[in-house]
Protein backbone atom coordinates (compact mmCIF):
# COMPACT_ATOMS: atom_id res chain seq x y z
CA UNK A 1 0.00 0.00 0.00
CA UNK A 2 1.47 3.84 -1.12
CA UNK A 3 2.07 6.03 1.58
CA UNK A 4 -0.57 7.98 0.53
CA UNK A 5 -3.27 5.30 0.25
CA UNK A 6 -1.97 4.70 4.33
CA UNK A 7 -2.25 8.21 5.01
CA UNK A 8 -6.18 8.55 3.34
CA UNK A 9 -6.56 4.53 5.48
CA UNK A 10 -5.67 6.34 8.54
CA UNK A 11 -7.80 9.12 8.17
CA UNK A 12 -10.49 7.34 7.16
CA UNK A 13 -10.38 5.36 10.42
CA UNK A 14 -9.85 8.54 12.81
CA UNK A 15 -13.30 10.11 10.86
CA UNK A 16 -15.37 6.24 11.61
CA UNK A 17 -14.08 6.10 14.77
CA UNK A 18 -14.74 9.91 15.60
CA UNK A 19 -18.09 9.96 14.13
CA UNK A 20 -19.05 6.19 15.32
CA UNK A 21 -18.45 8.34 19.06
CA UNK A 22 -20.36 10.98 18.17
CA UNK A 23 -23.44 9.06 17.30
CA UNK A 24 -23.20 6.33 20.21
CA UNK A 25 -23.62 9.25 22.45
CA UNK A 26 -26.17 11.83 20.60
CA UNK A 27 -28.07 8.01 20.53
CA UNK A 28 -28.12 7.50 24.47
CA UNK A 29 -29.90 10.49 25.03
CA UNK A 30 -31.67 10.85 22.16
CA UNK A 31 -33.13 7.26 20.33
CA UNK A 32 -35.21 6.57 23.21
CA UNK A 33 -37.83 8.92 22.59
CA UNK A 34 -38.15 7.69 19.02
CA UNK A 35 -40.00 4.87 17.32
CA UNK A 36 -38.55 2.32 16.21
CA UNK A 37 -38.34 2.93 12.34
CA UNK A 38 -37.17 6.43 13.30
CA UNK A 39 -34.96 5.04 16.10
CA UNK A 40 -33.15 3.11 13.45
CA UNK A 41 -33.40 5.71 10.69
CA UNK A 42 -31.69 8.00 13.24
CA UNK A 43 -29.31 5.79 15.21
CA UNK A 44 -27.60 3.21 12.56
CA UNK A 45 -28.74 4.02 8.75
CA UNK A 46 -27.12 7.53 8.88
CA UNK A 47 -24.07 6.62 10.24
CA UNK A 48 -23.89 3.58 8.03
CA UNK A 49 -24.55 5.40 5.00
CA UNK A 50 -21.82 8.07 6.75
CA UNK A 51 -19.52 4.71 6.66
CA UNK A 52 -19.94 3.79 3.10
CA UNK A 53 -19.94 7.62 2.31
CA UNK A 54 -16.38 7.95 4.30
CA UNK A 55 -14.45 4.84 2.11
CA UNK A 56 -15.73 6.14 -0.99
CA UNK A 57 -14.82 9.70 -0.69
CA UNK A 58 -11.65 8.85 1.84
CA UNK A 59 -10.35 5.49 0.37
CA UNK A 60 -11.66 5.35 -2.72
CA UNK A 61 -14.06 2.22 -2.24
CA UNK A 62 -17.05 2.71 -4.67
CA UNK A 63 -19.70 0.32 -5.21
CA UNK A 64 -22.38 -0.58 -8.13
CA UNK A 65 -25.62 -2.83 -7.61
CA UNK A 66 -27.55 -5.04 -9.98
CA UNK A 67 -30.69 -6.60 -8.84
CA UNK A 68 -32.84 -3.76 -7.24
CA UNK A 69 -35.88 -4.80 -8.75
CA UNK A 70 -36.10 -8.01 -6.90
CA UNK A 71 -36.24 -6.35 -3.40
CA UNK A 72 -39.58 -7.03 -2.15
CA UNK A 73 -41.89 -4.97 -0.60
CA UNK A 74 -42.43 -6.77 1.79
CA UNK A 75 -39.05 -7.19 4.91
CA UNK A 76 -37.83 -10.72 4.84
CA UNK A 77 -34.29 -12.28 5.54
CA UNK A 78 -31.48 -11.58 3.62
CA UNK A 79 -28.77 -13.76 3.10
CA UNK A 80 -25.69 -12.54 2.66
CA UNK A 81 -21.92 -13.11 2.11
CA UNK A 82 -19.62 -12.21 4.28
CA UNK A 83 -16.00 -11.03 3.56
CA UNK A 84 -15.48 -8.20 5.18
CA UNK A 85 -17.35 -5.15 7.68
CA UNK A 86 -18.24 -3.05 4.35
CA UNK A 87 -20.77 -4.61 3.48
CA UNK A 88 -22.51 -5.03 7.28
CA UNK A 89 -22.72 -0.93 7.05
CA UNK A 90 -24.00 -1.26 3.62
CA UNK A 91 -26.79 -3.80 4.43
CA UNK A 92 -27.49 -1.62 7.58
CA UNK A 93 -27.58 1.80 5.51
CA UNK A 94 -29.80 0.49 2.47
CA UNK A 95 -32.23 -1.70 4.44
CA UNK A 96 -34.18 -0.06 7.07
CA UNK A 97 -35.43 -0.87 9.47
CA UNK A 98 -32.89 -4.00 10.18
CA UNK A 99 -32.46 -6.20 12.54
CA UNK A 100 -28.99 -8.31 12.02
CA UNK A 101 -27.34 -10.66 14.52
CA UNK A 102 -24.84 -9.76 16.92
CA UNK A 103 -22.81 -11.26 20.25
CA UNK A 104 -24.71 -10.91 22.86
CA UNK A 105 -21.59 -9.20 24.82
CA UNK A 106 -21.23 -6.32 22.60
CA UNK A 107 -24.22 -4.95 23.95
CA UNK A 108 -22.42 -4.58 27.75
CA UNK A 109 -19.94 -2.32 25.56
CA UNK A 110 -20.56 1.40 26.98
CA UNK A 111 -22.37 4.22 25.03
CA UNK A 112 -21.86 1.67 21.59
CA UNK A 113 -23.35 -1.44 23.40
CA UNK A 114 -26.31 0.69 25.52
CA UNK A 115 -27.26 2.69 21.55
CA UNK A 116 -26.98 -1.12 19.97
CA UNK A 117 -29.23 -2.71 22.30
CA UNK A 118 -32.21 0.51 21.64
CA UNK A 119 -31.98 -1.33 17.87
CA UNK A 120 -33.76 -4.52 18.86
CA UNK A 121 -30.54 -6.78 17.37
CA UNK A 122 -31.03 -10.54 17.58
CA UNK A 123 -28.14 -10.65 20.13
CA UNK A 124 -27.12 -14.42 20.76
CA UNK A 125 -24.67 -16.86 22.98
CA UNK A 126 -22.21 -17.47 20.61
CA UNK A 127 -20.33 -20.05 23.08
CA UNK A 128 -24.19 -22.31 22.91
CA UNK A 129 -25.24 -22.91 19.27
CA UNK A 130 -28.07 -24.95 19.86
CA UNK A 131 -29.31 -21.73 22.39
CA UNK A 132 -28.22 -19.45 20.00
CA UNK A 133 -30.25 -21.00 17.48
CA UNK A 134 -33.46 -21.21 19.57
CA UNK A 135 -32.43 -17.00 20.20
CA UNK A 136 -32.60 -16.91 16.17
CA UNK A 137 -35.38 -18.25 15.24
CA UNK A 138 -37.36 -16.92 17.99
CA UNK A 139 -36.33 -12.82 18.31
CA UNK A 140 -36.03 -13.14 14.52
CA UNK A 141 -39.92 -14.10 13.65
CA UNK A 142 -40.80 -11.44 16.38
CA UNK A 143 -38.30 -8.54 14.48
CA UNK A 144 -39.92 -9.67 10.87
CA UNK A 145 -43.68 -9.55 12.81
CA UNK A 146 -42.64 -6.49 13.59
CA UNK A 147 -41.77 -5.42 10.03
CA UNK A 148 -38.06 -5.53 10.22
CA UNK A 149 -36.09 -7.21 8.02
CA UNK A 150 -33.68 -9.70 9.72
CA UNK A 151 -30.00 -9.79 7.87
CA UNK A 152 -28.43 -13.45 8.31
CA UNK A 153 -24.77 -14.13 7.52
CA UNK A 154 -25.13 -17.77 6.82
CA UNK A 155 -21.73 -18.65 6.57
CA UNK A 156 -21.24 -17.75 10.26
CA UNK A 157 -17.99 -15.62 9.66
CA UNK A 158 -16.05 -13.63 7.27
CA UNK A 159 -14.95 -15.77 4.48
CA UNK A 160 -12.17 -14.02 2.07
CA UNK A 161 -12.24 -13.72 -1.38
CA UNK A 162 -12.37 -16.75 -3.94
CA UNK A 163 -13.81 -19.01 -1.40
CA UNK A 164 -17.29 -19.71 0.39
CA UNK A 165 -18.42 -21.15 3.75
CA UNK A 166 -21.46 -23.93 3.65
CA UNK A 167 -24.78 -22.18 4.57
CA UNK A 168 -26.07 -22.65 8.10
CA UNK A 169 -29.71 -23.26 7.82
CA UNK A 170 -31.04 -20.62 10.37
CA UNK A 171 -31.85 -18.19 8.18
CA UNK A 172 -33.72 -20.55 5.74
CA UNK A 173 -35.46 -21.75 8.85
CA UNK A 174 -36.45 -18.91 10.28
CA UNK A 175 -38.26 -17.61 6.49
CA UNK A 176 -39.89 -20.80 5.77
CA UNK A 177 -41.60 -20.53 9.45
CA UNK A 178 -42.25 -16.75 9.07
CA UNK A 179 -43.84 -17.86 5.49
CA UNK A 180 -41.40 -15.34 3.94
CA UNK A 181 -38.41 -15.92 1.45
CA UNK A 182 -35.38 -15.16 1.60
CA UNK A 183 -33.13 -12.51 -0.63
CA UNK A 184 -29.54 -13.94 -1.28
CA UNK A 185 -27.01 -11.09 -1.79
CA UNK A 186 -23.65 -11.66 -3.46
CA UNK A 187 -20.46 -8.95 -3.42
CA UNK A 188 -16.68 -8.33 -3.40
CA UNK A 189 -16.18 -6.46 -0.96
CA UNK A 190 -13.27 -8.24 0.63
CA UNK A 191 -11.25 -7.55 -2.59
CA UNK A 192 -11.22 -4.28 -1.34
CA UNK A 193 -11.92 -4.14 2.23
CA UNK A 194 -10.05 -7.50 3.37
CA UNK A 195 -11.04 -9.13 6.67
CA UNK A 196 -7.36 -8.58 8.13
CA UNK A 197 -5.68 -5.59 8.41
CA UNK A 198 -5.97 -1.77 7.98
CA UNK A 199 -5.35 -2.00 4.05
CA UNK A 200 -7.98 -0.35 1.56
CA UNK A 201 -7.75 -0.63 -1.90
CA UNK A 202 -9.36 1.80 -4.28
CA UNK A 203 -12.16 0.10 -6.50
CA UNK A 204 -15.76 -0.45 -7.46
CA UNK A 205 -17.51 -3.65 -5.20
CA UNK A 206 -20.04 -5.33 -7.08
CA UNK A 207 -23.10 -5.77 -5.18
CA UNK A 208 -25.68 -8.67 -6.70
CA UNK A 209 -28.76 -8.60 -5.30
CA UNK A 210 -30.80 -12.26 -6.35
CA UNK A 211 -34.56 -12.80 -6.66
CA UNK A 212 -36.39 -13.62 -3.61
CA UNK A 213 -36.98 -17.17 -3.25
CA UNK A 214 -39.57 -19.01 -1.24
CA UNK A 215 -40.04 -22.84 0.31
CA UNK A 216 -41.55 -25.68 -1.83
CA UNK A 217 -43.45 -26.19 1.35
CA UNK A 218 -42.50 -26.61 4.83
CA UNK A 219 -40.58 -29.19 7.34
CA UNK A 220 -36.79 -29.74 7.50
CA UNK A 221 -36.83 -30.52 3.43
CA UNK A 222 -38.19 -27.94 2.50
CA UNK A 223 -35.90 -25.71 4.89
CA UNK A 224 -32.88 -27.39 3.64
CA UNK A 225 -34.09 -27.33 0.15
CA UNK A 226 -34.57 -23.47 0.03
CA UNK A 227 -30.88 -23.03 2.16
CA UNK A 228 -29.11 -25.05 -1.11
CA UNK A 229 -30.96 -22.74 -3.49
CA UNK A 230 -29.81 -19.69 -1.91
CA UNK A 231 -26.43 -20.86 -1.29
CA UNK A 232 -26.51 -22.04 -5.53
CA UNK A 233 -27.43 -18.34 -6.28
CA UNK A 234 -25.19 -16.53 -3.85
CA UNK A 235 -22.26 -19.05 -5.45
CA UNK A 236 -23.20 -18.66 -8.74
CA UNK A 237 -23.12 -14.41 -8.38
CA UNK A 238 -19.72 -14.65 -6.83
CA UNK A 239 -17.99 -16.68 -9.34
CA UNK A 240 -19.91 -14.11 -11.91
CA UNK A 241 -18.21 -11.28 -10.28
CA UNK A 242 -14.35 -13.41 -9.95
CA UNK A 243 -14.61 -14.16 -6.10
CA UNK A 244 -14.79 -17.25 -6.31
CA UNK A 245 -12.69 -19.80 -7.16
CA UNK A 246 -14.09 -22.46 -9.64
CA UNK A 247 -12.21 -25.51 -7.66
CA UNK A 248 -13.34 -23.99 -4.73
CA UNK A 249 -14.93 -26.25 -2.07
CA UNK A 250 -17.28 -24.80 0.40
CA UNK A 251 -15.95 -24.49 4.12
CA UNK A 252 -17.51 -25.70 6.94
CA UNK A 253 -20.65 -23.10 8.30
CA UNK A 254 -20.42 -21.51 11.77
CA UNK A 255 -23.69 -21.63 13.81
CA UNK A 256 -26.11 -19.82 13.95
CA UNK A 257 -25.46 -17.04 12.06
Amino acid sequence: MSTVQTLRTFLFYLLLASSSFFWCILSVFIAPFLPFPARYRFVVQNWCRCATWLAKVVVGINYEIKGLENIPEQPCVILAKHQSTWETFFLCGYFAPLSQVVKRELLYVPFFGWAMAMLKPIAIDRSNPKAALKQLAKLGHKRLGQGAWVLVFPEGTRIPPGQIGKFSRGGASLAVNANLPVLPIAHNAGEFWPKLGWRKTPGTIQVIIGPPMYAEGTGPRAIAELNDRAFACVSQAQRDIGSLDAQSQPLEAQEPA
